[in-house]
């Protein structure tokens, strides 16, 4: 009895130990995030080139349609498809018979009509003296004059016809306008032409210049306009600078070109306006109906230049993330120039010199995360920039 009334007096003892958590005390707890390490750049102001791309189709300076103008039989074809001709050049000869019998003919009318003028004259230089001793009455003379006249016109016009029939004959023979290159002959010997046909012989492409196309969309057009230097649009092409042709193997075209043409109208279809390039071509290196890439050139004075890849794009706006002298991070919206491609954005609102960004992972972060920043330099991050 004595013994279960000890026990009962050390059991709230036992009790209050246990609420406690008796034995050794423990350490540790839920462990705490751990702060991320991240690329910081600290923007300053740079000089640089940045260039953008545009597709182009390639056109010749003149893509002359060689048609035939008379109907005929395609007797000989002189050169081949590709083939480098000069103006005046032979290109077809179209067998059509009846424009040699017409020559033949206009000629043969010409040696009738001769003979009739001299006899008509003969007629006037017989009544002309009778007339004199009024042998005979004056319209008699009057009359013969009139015949000769009527016979000379007759001549002039068997001559016109043998002209016509000529130049009739002279298209028999096809020749080259131009300087130039020899497109595609759907036609072979013997075909059946006429100026009818819906295909033309052939076309000739005038290569010494080529005229390269693209596209400027509706807000690049309106910032060129706005921005672009001088008062009218033919000064203002005049300003831009020499572009560049990529061509279609990815190399660079050796010779530069100019700008010369926007068109003024807007293509509703598309919302874009047509833009002319001229390249000199001189050894015929680049063919019509090429395509490449014409590289516009733009140079950037003591600008603020950010990797697109520091940047993230959120219900069409466009942000990067700096980081403040604390160490967090905080969300900011930027404007960017929109004719820049490549690597690289151009800011125009949004960051200032010394501001420090995050270079990579800013679409993970949210405004106050606390991260580890790690310098990088300039010269890694614009390695590339030319």
């Amino acid at each position: 009895m004595k013994h279960t009334i000890q026990s009962l007096l050390l059991l709230p003892a036992v009790l209050i130990l246990s609420s406690c958590g008796g034995g050794a005390p423990q350490k540790g707890g839920a462990p705490g995030d751990q702060v991320k390490e991240f690329k910081v750049l600290e923007l300053q102001p740079r000089v640089a080139v940045l260039n953008t791309d545009y597709p182009a189709s390639v056109q010749g300076q003149e893509n002359i349609e060689i048609r035939p103008r008379v109907d005929g039989y395609v007797e000989k074809i002189y050169v081949d498809e590709g083939s480098v001709v000069k103006k005046g050049q032979l290109l077809f000869k179209i067998n059509a018979p009846q424009y040699e019998q017409e020559v033949r003919t206009a000629t043969a009318s010409i040696k009738s009509a001769e003979a009739e003028v001299s006899s008509a004259n003969m007629a006037v230089n017989k009544v002309k003296p009778l007339v004199e001793k009024d042998i005979v009455s004056k319209y008699e003379l009057e009359s013969a004059q009139y015949t000769y006249q009527a016979k000379v016109a007759a001549l002039a016009q068997a001559k016109a016809a043998l002209s016509n029939a000529r130049t009739n004959l002279g298209y028999t023979s096809v020749t080259s306008p131009v300087n130039g290159v020899v497109g595609a002959i759907p036609f072979r010997l013997g075909s059946l032409v006429s100026g009818n046909n819906t295909e033309p012989l052939t076309t000739v492409s005038s290569i010494g210049n080529v005229y390269a196309y693209f596209a400027f969309n509706e807000k690049l057009l309106l910032n060129f306009s706005k921005e672009g230097e001088g008062s009218s649009l033919a000064q203002k092409l005049a300003k831009l600078p020499p572009v560049s042709l990529l061509l279609s193997d990815g190399t660079l075209y050796d010779l530069k070109g100019r700008i010369q043409t926007i068109t003024g109208q807007i293509n509703t279809a598309t919302g874009s306006a047509n833009v002319r390039a001229t390249f000199p071509n001189p050894k015929g290196l680049i063919r019509s109906g090429a395509s490449a890439t014409v590289r516009i050139p733009n140079e950037i004075k003591e600008g603020l230049l950010i990797p697109q890849s520091a940047t993230y794009e959120l219900q069409d706006k466009r942000f990067a993330v700096v980081v403040d002298k604390d160490g967090k991070t905080k969300n900011v919206a930027i404007t960017v120039l929109q004719n820049t491609a490549g690597n690289f954005y151009v800011i125009q609102d949004g960051l200032k010199a010394g501001d420090k960004i995050v270079l990579e992972g800013v679409a993970t972060l949210k405004d106050g995360t606390p991260i580890k920043a790690t310098a990088t330099s300039a010269e890694t991050v614009y390695a590339d920039l030319k």
